[in-house]
C-alpha cells in the first residue's frame, strides 16, 4: 500500500465523526469546521445557493442546520454577504464539502470559516435520508461527536431528549440602540435597469423615519429600508413601547428571530402597546408570530417547519402565488383570532398554513415568510413599499 493510500486512511479515522439522533439513528462522517461536540436542534433547509446567509441568520440560533443540497461551500465565503456579524447555528450537516472555491468574490473557505466562528460541522452523510427521517417523525435533536464511545449509550440518548432550545432571542439582539442613515442610491424598482436611468429613478433625501425591533434581524432588512431612503433605529429586544413612541418613529418593523414565540412574555406585552398606537406597523417571520399572540392568537411547533428558498405563498386578496424565502419551525394557528380582530392574507401552497395576517381598522401587517429574502427569490420584495405606502398615508391623514 503506498504512502498516500495510508495517510489517507489515518486521516478519515483521524477526522471521522459521528451524528447521533435522539432516537438512536447514528450517521457517520468526517469532521469540518471547529472540532467540538455540540448537542442541538437538527434541522433541514432546502435551498441550493445561500449558505453563508443561512449560516449567519440569527434566526438559527440553537439549530444545527441539514442542507439538503449535495454540494457545499463551491463558491466559498464573501463576508460583505454576511446577514449578521457572525455565525449562529451550533452545528452545520452536508453531504459533500466542496474541496476548492470558485468565486471571484472569495474571502475564504468554508471549512476555516466555521472553524473562526467555532462551528462544528460534518460532511459525507447521506442527508437525503437524514431529511427523510425529519420529515417522517418530525424535527429532533441530535449529538455531533468525534467520541464513538458515545454511541449507544442511555445517558448521552437523555441528554440528547432533554435539549431545548430557549433564552435565544436577548442572545442574538443588539445590546443597544445603533441609527443607520439612508442610502441615496437607485431606487429598488430600477436596480436591475440601469439603462433606463434618470433623475428620479435616485433617492435624494431621507423619506421616512423607520424602527426595527430587534429580535434576531437580518442585515437585508435593514438595508432593504436604506434602500428606499429610510433612516432606520434598530432596537433591543427588551426595549420598551415607551421608549420608541417617544422617539417618534413614522413606522415600526417587527424582525425575525430564533426559538418559541409563546416564551417570549415581555416583547408580547410591549407588542400590545404598540399595536393600541397609531403608528403604522410591518412584521416578518418571529416578528409577525409576537404581534399575532400580542392579540390572541394561539401559536404551535411544527412538525419540521419550513426552511428555504422555494416556499409558495398565496395572496387572499389577488389569488397570485409568489416564491418566499422562509425560516421557521412555529406557526400562528389558523382562525385562532376572531376576524373582528384580523384576517389571514397569505397562506401556503403546500400545506395551507397562515403565511400572512392583516389587522382590522390598523394599519398593521405580517408576514411569515422573508420579503428581504437573501438569498433567495425577491417576488416579495414590494412588501417593503406597501409598508411605506402605510407610512406615507399615515403622516399624510
Amino acid at each position: 500500500m503506498s504512502f498516500v493510500s495510508l495517510f489517507k486512511r489515518f486521516w478519515r479515522k483521524l477526522m471521522k465523526a459521528y451524528l447521533i439522533l435522539e432516537d438512536g439513528t447514528v450517521f457517520t462522517g468526517e469532521s469540518f469546521g471547529a472540532r467540538t461536540e455540540v448537542i442541538s436542534e437538527i434541522v433541514f433547509n432546502t435551498s441550493m445557493t445561500g449558505y453563508l446567509e443561512i449560516l449567519t441568520d440569527p434566526s438559527y440560533a440553537g439549530q444545527a442546520v441539514t442542507m439538503t443540497y449535495p454540494l457545499i461551500g463551491n463558491y466559498g465565503i464573501n463576508y460583505q454577504d454576511m446577514e449578521s456579524k457572525k455565525a449562529h447555528p451550533d452545528g452545520f450537516i452536508v453531504r459533500e464539502i466542496a474541496g476548492k472555491a470558485s468565486n471571484f468574490r472569495n474571502d475564504d473557505s468554508l471549512s476555516r470559516f466555521l472553524v473562526d466562528q467555532g462551528i462544528t460541522g460534518i460532511s459525507g452523510i447521506d442527508t437525503r435520508a437524514l431529511t427523510r427521517i425529519l420529515r417522517e417523525s418530525g424535527t429532533m435533536n441530535g449529538m455531533i461527536t468525534t467520541d464513538e464511545a458515545k454511541i449507544g449509550s442511555a445517558n448521552i440518548l437523555n441528554k440528547i431528549k432533554r435539549y431545548r432550545v430557549e433564552g435565544v432571542v436577548a442572545k442574538v439582539s443588539c445590546k443597544e440602540k445603533e441609527v443607520f442613515e439612508p442610502s441615496f442610491a437607485r431606487r429598488p424598482d430600477k436596480v436591475f435597469k440601469p439603462e433606463f436611468q434618470f433623475k428620479n429613478d435616485f433617492i435624494t433625501e431621507t423619506r421616512y423615519r423607520i424602527a426595527l425591533m430587534n429580535f434576531g434581524a437580518k442585515k437585508n432588512i435593514v438595508d432593504s429600508l436604506l434602500r428606499r431612503g429610510c433612516e432606520v433605529t434598530v432596537y433591543p429586544q427588551d426595549t420598551k413601547a415607551e421608549e420608541i413612541f417617544k422617539d417618534e418613529p413614522d413606522g415600526i418593523m417587527l424582525s425575525n428571530g430564533p426559538g418559541d414565540p409563546a416564551e417570549c412574555t415581555d416583547i408580547i406585552e410591549e407588542l400590545k402597546k404598540l399595536f393600541d398606537g397609531d403608528i403604522p406597523i410591518f412584521g416578518i417571520c418571529l416578528g409577525h408570530q409576537l404581534m399575532a399572540l400580542a392579540k390572541g392568537a394561539r401559536t404551535e411547533k411544527m412538525k419540521y417547519g419550513h426552511r428555504g428558498a422555494n416556499h409558495p405563498v398565496k395572496d387572499l386578496s389577488t389569488g397570485r402565488v409568489y416564491i418566499s424565502t422562509q425560516n421557521h419551525g412555529y406557526m400562528v394557528v389558523d382562525k385562532s383570532m376572531p376576524e373582528s380582530v384580523a384576517t389571514t392574507s397569505f397562506i401556503n401552497v403546500n400545506d395551507g398554513t397562515v403565511e400572512g395576517i392583516r389587522y382590522t381598522g390598523k394599519r398593521i401587517f405580517t408576514v411569515q415568510f422573508h420579503p428581504e429574502a437573501c438569498s433567495g427569490p425577491l417576488d416579495t420584495g414590494y412588501l417593503f413599499d406597501e409598508f411605506l405606502r402605510e407610512v406615507s398615508d399615515a403622516k399624510n391623514s
